[in-house]
């Protein structure tokens, strides 16, 4: 099996599709022959990760190559290794990379790379919000790529209903296969650490439009009070940034919501369990790995309903707001700040609950398991 993905371990700026590929990895059936390749550096890194540049790895079962995309002598050892290998999958892990999707789909195409069966995961790039950024580049080629796909018959895997629904609404033809994402997480929550003050309330990221950090500031800037805002995230869209920041300055919020810069995956959980809640109208996500992070560490979630985590977050993770506007969420933010502590820790107890729950119904079954039968 060929996976090709445009970033991988070490790198974590992807976000929660990272990790779960990597665990896809690692949990590899014994009777899979697994080939990845990825880039040799994290998203929007200018350097590449020492010492792995141009280089096959062996993990576990795994031979992982960094692709350096600039350099020939790279792409020459990259098909040497492929170059007359009859695959039986070829798993794509976006729909519009050029390198690591569009590139091997077209050799898979033309037969310059043999290779049984097509799968592809688009990794929520076909939900409405991820659509709706950069719309004047995506929406022209749905329709010839979307033909590409489907003269080779391709097999989509969606990580959720909702994400299958995402598929099915651009490319009503898709063959959808529906496999939970293994979530590489214990079974039990962390305890949160009882906080004493006003109610604090984290962000935690990409900095980009579809997850709506933006609403957030905007929410806070009318609220009465002291509550405090944390902001965690790899800024991905410089403009946007730059939007939110002015958004807390006219807000008046420079004292009370502070940008802490990015998060080492090692380190998510733990930061999770200081806050009292985790502020995140998404805009749509096809499986949301950081909330479950954070009901994992006791952090309960205010979050929009285009998730698939409605049922958890009603059944005590959190709140669910169907079409988040500012004045709905700064509404929640208010009722939550005007708790006494002992509830704010209640609550967030009640979130551990509501994740221990859900861990313990969770499928562990392997993706490419599920694709070799």
């Amino acid at each position: 099996m060929l996976t090709t993905c445009g970033v991988f371990e070490p790198g974590f700026r992807g976000g929660g599709p990272v990790r779960s590929l990597a665990l896809l990895v690692d949990t590899a059936p014994v009777d899979v022959d697994l080939t990845l390749v990825t880039r040799d550096r994290d998203v929007r890194a200018g350097a590449p990760y020492p010492g792995l540049s141009g280089r096959w790895i062996r993990r576990g079962r795994a031979e992982v190559f960094y692709l350096a995309v600039r350099d020939p002598r790279a792409w020459a050892a990259l098909w040497r290794r492929v170059r007359g290998v009859r695959y039986d999958v070829l798993y794509v892990n976006s729909v519009w990379s050029p390198v690591f999707t569009v590139l091997p789909v077209l050799a898979r195409r033309l037969g310059v790379l043999r290779a049984r069966r097509v799968v592809v995961a688009p990794r929520g790039e076909l939900s409405a919000g991820a659509l709706s950024r950069k719309a004047w580049k995506k929406r022209p080629v749905l329709g010839p790529w979307g033909g590409v796909l489907r003269s080779l018959d391709v097999t989509w895997h969606a990580s959720t209903g909702r994400e299958a629904a995402d598929i099915r609404r651009v490319y009503p033809w898709a063959r959808v296969q529906v496999s939970l994402n293994q979530v590489p997480m214990p079974p039990e929550p962390l305890a949160p650490i009882p906080g004493r003050g006003p109610a604090r309330f984290v962000f935690v990221s990409r900095i980009v439009p579809e997850k709506n950090l933006l609403l957030v500031i905007e929410a806070l800037a009318g609220l009465p009070g002291d509550a405090e805002l944390d902001i965690f995230g790899p800024v991905e869209d410089a403009g946007y940034w730059r939007r939110c920041r002015q958004a807390i300055e006219d807000g008046g919020l420079a004292a009370r919501v502070r940008y802490r810069g990015e998060l080492a995956p090692a380190t998510v959980r733990d930061t999770f369990r200081h806050y009292d809640a985790f502020l995140f109208p998404t805009r749509g996500e096809n499986f949301g790995h950081v909330i479950a992070e954070s009901l994992s560490a006791s952090c309960p979630v205010i979050c929009s309903d285009r998730t698939s985590w409605t049922p958890v977050l009603r059944a005590g993770g959190g709140t669910v707001i169907p079409e988040p506007s500012p004045a709905r969420l700064r509404a929640e933010i208010a009722r939550v700040a005007a708790r006494p502590a002992a509830e704010r820790l209640a609550a967030r107890r009640a979130a551990g609950a509501a994740y221990a729950l859900w861990r313990a119904g969770t499928s562990n079954e392997n993706f490419l398991a599920t694709l070799a039968r």
